[in-house]
């Protein structure tokens, strides 16, 4: 059974004690990800898939977006801390998933621009795949 994981990507310090007070309060292990490591795939970082020699960053663009990743949560457990997330001040963040089979091999460059593209179809009232 897979640790209940929620992985940080370019949160802020002040924003990232908060989570963390969540994270500790709920019983959740928060991981930062570094910049080295966006270019591996969710599943490498979660533990499902084995590492890599390389990894697909070399021409990646840069994102400063914060995101996170849910993995290993149970949907009451997801509920919980996306409630949390919402009624704390400054710990909104805006690009969130949840890795699954599908997503599991994309690296952190792959899920920003997926979740880019849905948040941006949302914020027009239509669905991202809708063109």
């Amino acid at each position: 059974m897979q640790t209940p994981t929620v992985f940080l990507y370019q949160i802020p310090p002040k924003k990232l004690g908060q989570l963390r007070v969540i994270g500790t309060q709920m019983k959740l292990r928060l991981r930062v990800v570094k910049p080295e490591e966006f270019g591996l795939p969710l599943g490498v970082l979660t533990g499902a898939m084995p590492k890599q020699d390389e990894t697909a960053a070399g021409e990646e663009t840069p994102f400063s977006d914060e995101m996170l990743v849910m993995a290993g949560l149970s949907p009451a457990q997801m509920d919980l801390f996306l409630n949390r997330l919402r009624r704390g001040k400054g710990t909104s963040v805006a690009l969130k998933a949840v890795v699954t089979p599908t997503n599991e091999t994309w690296n952190a460059y792959e899920l920003h621009r997926e979740l880019t593209a849905e948040h941006e179809a949302m914020q027009r009232g239509e669905r991202a795949h809708d063109k």
